[in-house]
């Protein structure tokens, strides 16, 4: 019996070195990009503790300025995918941070409602085709059997993201006044400029795909390659008299579509509103206080997503680690919107950001396991299914925001964020009950 490599990638056999040595050489890079992207996408959550009064925004103004960033990322998602697929991704990841970091640190400088709606539309467009461009790049690199494990490994930087940048961003927000700024406007700067420094380092440090990779031998490259043109005939003969076009516009991709859109507006919900909803249950509270409880919830999602992740890989399955974890995050939301008991709702935030973020890091893995994307139609699917999730997160924030200013409460909108979980199943379901893809024989080793 094989003996098993005891880290993050423990159920990798550990004669399976070709695969270890991917794992440790990108996936820590790649997730602190993610972490660096996803900071400069919520801060503006913790930003609107103070910058709302200082601007002047109501609750509906502040969630259409979280709305025009992700208006400027769809408008821009699948030919940012396209250029990638196209010109490389160690160039094309390396344009997308520096541009971001850039201007994410500038939205300091908003002065108003509109120069924040300006500064967030250009922060959108930098940073779009930066997800779907990573989850692309894993395909380059990741068997089918390994593939939810580093998506996991990729997504878990979000809620470690919330985590962390939720008790930073509360401990920066009480900087306000230094050297005459505004806590908020410091938050932005300090949290942006990394990015431009992480980017210059994705130039040099990121290889194309694996016939690029210097630190992988020779014999590592080759058996690495059969393996994964192994899945893409395995891929490819489901998929089969259907070309790139036909593939888009079918009624699998479009239900993957309606379901992502549906599962990203809880996971917005869940970014934009929480320390807002934090501040409801626990007022009094500073805003370090008011951090670190928006934190545990993300805290406690994190081994939970590697444990899921690693379930669906050993089990091949996936449409049930999706559903089932959707379900969960439905409940939570019913318990945030319906009772008014702080440790009722915490409880409830806990729920949330475990469902959503376990459904999310298996949900990536399922285009290519059902045979629903050809490898010649993944840049263009998987950056349209990306862009409706796009659309999901560019309309949450603006309906979540205008309800609760006409009804004074943040209940009918998370009722909203529900029915949206429950369609996402119902479409998982629809495509689940289409597609068989045979698995995958256990006994093949990347060994050559």
């Amino acid at each position: 019996m094989e003996a098993t490599v005891r880290d993050p990638i423990r159920s990798i056999p550990a004669s399976d070195v070709v695969m270890r040595k991917v794992f440790r050489r990108l996936m820590w890079f790649l997730f602190i990009l993610q972490i660096a992207s996803f900071i400069d996408r919520i801060n503006i959550g913790f930003a609107g503790l103070s910058m709302n009064k200082d601007l002047g925004l109501t609750t509906a103004m502040f969630g259409l300025a979280t709305t025009v960033f992700y208006a400027g990322y769809l408008v821009c998602e699948i030919p940012s995918n396209l250029i990638l697929a196209r010109y490389g991704a160690r160039m094309w990841i390396a344009r997308i941070v520096i541009s971001w970091g850039i201007l994410s640190a500038a939205t300091m400088f908003a002065v108003g409602p509109w120069s924040l709606y300006g500064f967030r539309l250009l922060v959108g467009i930098a940073e779009a085709g930066f997800g779907p461009g990573i989850l692309l790049y894993l395909t380059y690199w990741f068997p089918r059997d390994y593939r939810a494990r580093a998506v996991a490994l990729f997504t878990v930087a979000i809620p470690t993201t919330i985590c962390f940048a939720s008790m930073m961003s509360g401990a920066i927000l009480e900087l306000d006044g230094f050297l005459g700024l505004a806590g908020w406007r410091w938050l932005f700067l300090l949290e942006g400029l990394p990015a431009v420094i992480l980017g210059v380092a994705a130039y040099f440090y990121l290889p194309d795909g694996p016939a690029q990779a210097r630190w992988l031998a020779d014999d590592e490259k080759a058996a690495l390659r059969m393996r994964l043109e192994r899945d893409h005939a395995l891929e490819g003969a489901a998929t089969a008299g259907r070309g790139v076009l036909r593939q888009l516009a079918s009624g699998n991709v479009l239900a993957l579509s309606l379901a992502y859109f549906c599962l990203v507006t809880s996971l917005n919900a869940n970014g934009t509103w929480t320390p807002l909803i934090v501040r409801e249950f626990a007022a009094g509270t500073s805003y370090a206080m008011t951090g670190l409880i928006a934190a545990a919830p993300a805290l406690l999602t994190i081994p939970l997503m590697l444990l899921w992740a690693k379930s669906s890989d050993r089990r091949d399955e996936r449409p049930w680690h999706i559903r089932l974890p959707m379900l969960v995050a439905a409940g939570g939301w019913l318990l945030v919107a319906c009772f008014a008991a702080p440790g009722v709702r915490f409880l409830g935030l806990i729920l949330v950001s475990a469902g959503g973020f376990c459904a999310v890091c298996v949900f990536w893995t399922f285009p290519s396991s059902m045979t629903i994307l050809s490898p010649a139609a993944r840049p263009a699917g998987i950056a349209l299914i990306s862009s409706a999730g796009i659309a999901g997160a560019a309309t949450s924030p603006f309906i979540v925001g205008m309800l609760k200013d006409l009804s004074g409460s943040f209940s009918p909108g998370l009722l909203y964020v529900v029915a949206m979980l429950v369609m996402s199943v119902i479409f998982i379901t629809i495509v689940a009950s289409r597609q068989r893809l045979p698995a995958i024989p256990r006994a093949v080793s990347l060994q050559p």
